[in-house]
């Protein structure tokens, strides 16, 4: 048996979960919010539904992993750091140079850093977080667990822009994708829910959070994906916009005096999306709530509803078929309406819901009518449990 620790790093927040594997039981999971910023609040959740939580500066990610390293035995949820065999972290950025889970060392380390600028709000604190917990546990093996290495399958007809082939060649500009170790954790449990091998099957995921991406699974593998070379394209999301003209944030540059160009990605992604074309909000809860009384609630959940459909359709087009479609994450997991509306929307393709089926939230099962020609599967996401797994993988190779 071994404890091994889940790690996703953010840019103001550590989240963190605690496994013992291989029985896949988690004991223990928390976050640390506000890092780097006034009044951090630092929270852990183990045992019988007890929870800790305190508020305080917490400056740098060192002072964090120290902190929750203490707390572990405070709390006496371990009793020794030599219970934590493995440290798996979530890396947003892969590029091309990481197509799977690495153990990391100083040359991952670097690379890890390289790709800062293609997630300049992720990859740093991800290495910071790397960095604070070899100096507390020199002698643990941590592993690298990209978000993108599973869309290095695409073939180059999916990830490369229309654009001159000397951008692709020296800069790197081509589509990389997101939410891949998702994608990885509920195509594989949608083989076992269909009692197919993976490479068999062909899938449309739809990974439906604050972040929104759909992607097309071919025999088992990304054949192509909504977000592009970053997780700003797609479809219409809680605050960023997803697809645009090129030529419309020039335009829009033109007419707010906009000189800096971050100043314009920061508008498309934080000030977008579900919220601007609301005015009300970026959670799709308070939309369903008011879309009743409010209009433009109601045309922003159209919207969200309408460019999932036509992504999930090319994709099927795309795929020559499709085995199941997957809704996952918090939406997807949670907004049985929406679901509803998608799959409505889907109809062309034989696929149909069964209400009654439908009538749950985060539990996994088939949601599709007996009559359909189509599975539609619920699968909540779990890629805490997919570090842990390439932490286990990984480090006996250590």
């Amino acid at each position: 048996m071994a404890k091994i620790l889940a790690i996703n790093s953010g840019s103001s927040t550590l989240k963190w979960k605690l496994f013992q594997m291989p029985e896949e039981q988690v004991i223990a999971s928390g976050m640390v919010d506000r890092l780097g910023l006034s009044d951090s609040v630092f929270t852990v959740k183990y045992g019988d539904s007890q929870k800790f939580s305190q508020t305080g500066d917490i400056k740098t990610p060192e002072i964090a992993v120290d902190l929750l390293l203490k707390k572990l035995i405070e709390l006496k949820i371990i009793e020794d750091y030599a219970e934590i065999q493995g440290v798996g972290h979530r890396i947003v950025a892969g590029g091309e140079i990481f197509d799977r889970s690495v153990l990391v060392d100083e040359k991952a380390l670097a690379n890890i850093e390289s790709l800062a600028e293609y997630a300049p709000l992720h990859n740093p604190a991800e290495a910071d977080g790397i960095r604070a917990f070899s100096k507390l546990l020199p002698n643990v093996p941590e592993v690298a667990v990209f978000d993108t290495s599973f869309h290095t399958t695409m073939p180059p007809m999916n990830y490369l822009y229309s654009i001159k082939r000397e951008y692709y060649d020296k800069f790197g500009a081509r589509k990389y994708g997101a939410h891949g170790t998702s994608n990885r954790y509920v195509s594989g449990r949608a083989a076992e829910m269909l009692g197919k091998d993976l490479s068999d099957l062909n899938l449309v995921v739809m990974h439906l959070g604050s972040g929104v991406s759909v992607t097309a699974i071919k025999n088992g593998k990304s054949y192509d994906t909504s977000m592009g070379f970053t997780p700003l394209a797609g479809v219409t999301m809680s605050t960023r916009s997803g697809d645009i003209d090129a030529s419309l944030v020039a335009f829009l540059m033109q007419k707010l005096n906009i000189t800096d160009p971050e100043a314009m990605v920061q508008i498309l992604n934080e000030e977008s999306g579900l919220l601007a074309l609301s005015e009300l909000s970026p959670d799709m809860r308070d939309l369903e709530n008011s879309r009743d009384t409010q209009p433009d609630s109601q045309l922003a959940i159209d919207i969200f509803a309408n460019r999932i459909i036509k992504y999930v359709a090319g994709y099927i087009a795309e795929l020559g078929g499709v085995d199941a479609l997957i809704f996952t994450a918090g939406i997807g997991e949670g907004d049985k309406v929406m679901r509803k509306r998608i799959v409505d929307g889907l109809s062309v393709f034989g696929a149909k819901i069964d209400d009654d089926r439908n009538d749950v939230m985060g539990q996994e099962q088939r949601i599709s009518s007996d009559d359909s020609k189509v599975d539609v599967l619920l699968i909540p996401t779990n890629e805490e449990l997919m570090i842990a797994r390439d932490v286990m993988t990984l480090s006996n190779q250590h």
